[in-house]
């Protein structure tokens, strides 16, 4: 495999992964209208709930039980699913800008106990060596990464197609009855309550999946994978890609990851190196007149939101 192919299935691995976050975010923001600031906090806890489950017993860390793959990226899910709820039941009574500064606060939060707590994250050094699921059956990383690559091509594909069956459901069209008008589907007989906590704990459990996936493939986890960067980065991939629409967030997502990476590397190769460090601001302005440029030429992203209008209307 050349370097150029080694490279796009690295890309490719990471974007699909983002994507999952995306949808799950997609489903609490372009369906309900749920301002979550936190995305990262609920990515990590799901990446470190799944590398406590999965890693080696270690004499000086809490955890290392040393479970299937598979089993310990559901008990991540399950962590984050539990958070959630937590969370849920404390902030969704708050709204838009409330609601949105609680959660930056709370993920905020998990950063910092990820980075403090050593004895079970292994503080701001992380948790190393954990095992890669299968990779002793592979003859080369390059081999590997392309069977990873198809899994987790498998598992966006298994997202996207759910979350389409759930938001052309019944329950789907109440999402958006309780984002346009939360008392109209009051008056219903709906509770908006109940609706908006179930639709906060199923997006967070999605972004706990792709944090058990992104572990299984880098092998390592640190404090510094969960910054606040990586919320404004996954927001920005879904106002590009479209809200409301899940092949939106999934375009969004490559997009936005390939205008991040390869800015990146036309900084590390034609920047000199005592700029380096600065530069890599020059990523962050490029995201954020994408995002302006978006608003302006297409408001409502790349693939926005489709029209629905009743059968029965003229």
């Amino acid at each position: 495999m050349t370097g150029f192919a080694a490279y796009l299935v690295f890309f490719l691995i990471v974007a699909l992964t983002y994507s999952i976050v995306v949808m799950g975010l997609n489903i609490q923001w372009g369906y309900t209208g749920l301002f979550n600031a936190g995305v990262v906090g609920f990515f990590a806890i799901g990446a470190y709930g799944t590398a406590i489950l999965v890693g080696p017993d270690r004499a000086h860390l809490i955890g290392g039980f040393g479970l299937p793959f598979p089993l310990a990226v559901l008990g991540g899910m399950a962590l984050c699913a539990l958070a959630a709820l937590i969370v849920g039941l404390a902030t969704l009574r708050l709204r838009e800008e409330y609601l949105a500064i609680a959660t930056f606060g709370i993920a905020i939060s998990i950063q910092l106990v990820a980075l403090n707590f050593d004895s079970l994250t292994g503080g701001a050094q992380g948790l190393v060596g954990l095992p890669r699921p299968l990779f002793g059956l592979f003859d080369s990383p390059a081999s590997y990464n392309l069977f990873y690559l198809g899994v987790v091509a498998v598992m966006a594909g298994l997202v996207y197609w759910a979350l389409e069956k759930a938001v052309r459901s019944p329950w789907g069209r109440l999402l958006k009855a309780v984002r346009e008008d939360e008392t109209a589907a009051r008056s219903l007989g709906r509770n908006p309550a109940r609706v908006r906590l179930e639709v906060f704990v199923l997006g967070c459990v999605l972004m706990g999946l792709a944090g058990g996936l992104y572990v299984g493939f880098i092998g390592y986890v640190s404090p510094l994978d969960f910054l606040p960067i990586l919320t404004f980065q996954i927001w920005a991939m879904l106002i590009v890609g479209g809200s409301g629409n899940n092949r939106g967030a999934i375009v969004g997502a490559v997009g936005v990851w390939a205008l991040w990476a390869m800015s990146g590397l036309a900084i590390s190769r034609y920047l000199p190196v005592a700029y380096q460090s600065q530069g890599g601001a020059i990523q962050v302005i490029l995201i954020g007149l994408l995002i302006v440029l978006t608003l302006i030429f297409r408001p409502r992203g790349l693939i926005g939101e489709a029209e629905s209008v009743s059968k029965h209307a003229d």
